[in-house]
């Protein structure tokens, strides 16, 4: 197992914030303190600079972090090795999804993941692309299943199933018996959208701007946190939201939203992203392959 110090200052490093290791860690922030100081006395160098507003790494511990980054990977290795030579997969998965996918794809993923290797303990973060893409980059997921192509350093990815979305609304809403739907058109009605950092509210806003209407243009009512949160805005009337058809397939299919095609189509591509060049494990290594297989074939 590696200095439990190393792995304190690990996250310290990483978040630049002694309050948000702490809270990563659910440890108190002196206790945090404490194990940096610490190591600091221990190698005799002042790992942080201590700034009215933050923290940065001093040189000492940007090279202190590369070794650490190195000592935690070679420790998770040994772990997996080791639980590996029973020849049985087992053993944590820590997971990201956005709300989408973990609300309409990934539950029935993970119960046929589980029937396959039910020794396999996953552990599913909900949260939008953004965030979860600095998660991956932080080491504190294995690997996520998000809305955007990876853009941070040290985070890899690839496209594992196309995604289309579609305006949804009430029934009685008046688009509601169109065919397909131009963005002009949905320039007269109100909006609910996404919150800010949502890869979906990036999208949309690229297919408006790229039909000529910028964000400000649309009459945004409310912005929203998840797909269910949106799905119950418009079935209450309260306009007219752009939802991947995976999160409304139940409500259309019972007569409770309608799902009117975007002219030109909206699609997405999804992705699994993962921390590049990092010894991957049997479990992360096999569920990659399982996800990429089920979706190509569902898609």
């Amino acid at each position: 197992m590696a200095d439990r110090r190393l792995q304190v200052f690990h996250a310290v490093a990483r978040h630049l914030s002694f309050t948000r290791a702490a809270e990563a860690l659910f440890m108190t922030q002196p206790a945090v303190t404490f194990q940096i100081r610490q190591l600091e006395e221990q190698y005799r160098a002042r790992l942080f600079e201590r700034r009215h507003g933050g923290i940065s790494l001093t040189p000492a511990g940007e090279l202190v972090l590369s070794y650490a980054e190195r000592i935690l990977a070679l420790g998770d290795e040994l772990e997996v090795r080791l639980a590996e030579m029973t020849d049985e997969m087992q053993g944590p998965l820590l997971l990201g999804a956005s709300a989408s996918i973990g609300e309409y794809m990934l539950p029935r993923l993970l119960g046929e993941f589980n029937a396959l290797y039910p020794r396999v303990r996953v552990t599913l973060m909900v949260a939008n692309s953004e965030n979860l893409e600095q998660r991956v980059a932080e080491r504190s997921v294995d690997l996520a299943l998000v809305e955007l192509a990876p853009r941070l350093p040290g985070v890899a990815g690839r496209s594992c199933r196309a995604d289309e979305l579609a305006m949804v609304c009430a029934p009685d809403h008046p688009l509601a018996g169109l065919a397909t739907v131009r963005a002009r058109e949905l320039v007269d009605y109100e909006y609910v959208g996404r919150e800010t950092g949502s890869a979906t509210r990036q999208l949309i806003e690229h297919y408006f701007s790229e039909q000529g209407i910028a964000a400000r243009g649309l009459k945004t009512l409310m912005e929203l946190g998840s797909p269910e949160a949106l799905k119950a805005a418009v079935a209450g009337g309260l306009g007219f939201a752009i939802l991947s058809r995976l999160a409304v397939e139940r409500e259309c299919r019972l007569g409770e939203l309608r799902a009117i095609a975007l002219q030109p189509p909206l699609r997405r591509e999804l992705y699994l992203i993962h921390p590049q060049e990092r010894f991957q494990s049997r479990v992360v290594s096999s569920f990659i392959d399982f996800v990429v297989r089920q979706l190509h074939e569902a898609g």
